[in-house]
């Protein structure tokens, strides 16, 4: 770990938790998005990653970088950022990183996508023409070396990619489910039609959906798509009251609110895809994080949510910009039974202003959290930032 403090932001406003920034721009350009964070409590370590792009511009991603952070003396020390040379493909930029942790075998796999250089997403969707890879890299020493590269794209999309106008994963941080199921969450720009004439795509629509492992990442597999248009997205296990386990997805949307839609048989398809009546989007969508936790014990004769009765033994948290006009006030909201789709009571705003991208961690101490959030105070590129709070602290702010 490095000697020196971590450099902290501007002070926490009032109601804020504290803010530790980890990646900050550069007076050359150089600037840091899409955070991704996983907790390993095998090691007690944190580790947040993010794109280092030459500018904010999607199209200037070029590779990976990546902090580790431990627990010292009641603060986390985070050790100097590198860059993951291993998860490269030459001529290639390496965006959207999303971590998950496989238990029995203790290796962390780090999914990300490699697309072309100089290839934008709205090339690839306008014509039809995909020039993104599905890749990974593994680690056994929670992240101090890593793997050659591992690319998927022909053994688990195989000739299904000629109706993928481009596709990516998460961002954010994939699960394991209790029976061992690893789910890397992702989306598609899917091709519905194409004018035969010019080969060239006329109904394109974006849908979440699920890469899946159940032989501890030896071998992958795609799930269905969910048919509502649906983008980015991330995925949580909830077990209700007699312990059926259900995978959640939440996923981005230009239609004003979220997506939210549930499966019952681990991500290999999804159901009743609806709105989330609670989490509102800005006009052209933003990506935000979900989190599962055990729910906390209740007495008999309390009713938590405002009277609902929990219908789970899972609680939800999410982290996403509040503001229905533009990226600002990063808030964290807390479902209390997520089975319900107006289970999500009112925002906490752990940052006022310019906020965008987060990713949210539960920590080894007992409803301890963490998450890592783009914000600044003119842009939400000018930083990524590291915050801890408590459940307490959430439901003390309603």
């Amino acid at each position: 770990m490095g000697n020196k403090p971590p450099k902290s932001s501007s002070p926490a406003l009032p109601g804020e938790p504290p803010k530790t920034t980890l990646f900050k721009q550069e007076p050359d350009g150089t600037t840091y998005r899409i955070p991704s964070l996983i907790y390993i409590s095998d090691c007690q370590t944190l580790l947040a990653f993010a794109e280092k792009r030459r500018t904010p511009r999607d199209c200037d991603a070029k590779i990976l970088v990546m902090r580790r952070g431990k627990q010292q003396t009641g603060s986390v020390q985070w050790s100097p950022a590198q860059e993951l040379t291993a998860a490269c493909l030459p001529g290639y930029r390496t965006m959207n990183p999303c971590p998950v942790y496989e238990r029995q075998s203790q290796t962390l796999f780090l999914f990300f996508i490699c697309v072309l250089d100089n290839v934008t997403e709205g090339h690839q969707i306008c014509t039809g023409k995909n020039k993104a890879r599905l890749c990974y890299v593994t680690s056994k020493d929670t992240g101090q070396s890593w793997s050659n590269v591992t690319d998927l794209t022909e053994n688990v999309i195989g000739h299904e990619i000629r109706k993928w106008a481009t596709f990516a994963v998460g961002p954010g941080h994939g699960i394991q489910m209790k029976n061992g199921r690893l789910i890397i969450p992702a989306y598609v720009y899917y091709i519905h039609y194409r004018c035969f004439s010019f080969h060239l795509p006329l109904t394109v629509r974006p849908h979440a959906l699920a890469f899946y492992s159940d032989d501890c990442g030896i071998t992958w597999q795609r799930g269905e798509q969910i048919y509502f248009k649906s983008c980015e997205c991330e995925m949580e296990e909830i077990v209700d009251q007699e312990n059926r386990s259900y995978l959640y997805c939440n996923a981005r949307s230009t239609q004003g609110h979220r997506v939210e839609s549930w499966s019952e048989n681990g991500g290999t398809a999804f159901d009743a895809p609806h709105f989330a009546p609670m989490l509102v989007e800005p006009c052209h969508g933003c990506q935000g994080s979900v989190l599962g936790f055990a729910a906390p014990q209740q007495s008999s004769d309390e009713k938590p949510n405002g009277g609902l009765t929990s219908n789970t033994k899972t609680w939800l948290l999410y982290s996403h910009p509040t503001s229905r006009r533009t990226r600002k006030d990063l808030g964290i909201y807390l479902n209390k039974s997520p089975l319900c789709s107006t289970g999500w009571g009112k925002p906490w705003i752990i940052h006022h202003g310019p906020s965008g991208y987060s990713d949210l961690t539960r920590c080894e101490e007992d409803k301890l959290f963490a998450c890592l959030m783009e914000c600044g105070k003119r842009s939400e590129t000018e930083e990524i930032a590291f915050v801890e709070f408590r459940l307490r602290d959430l439901v003390n702010s309603q």
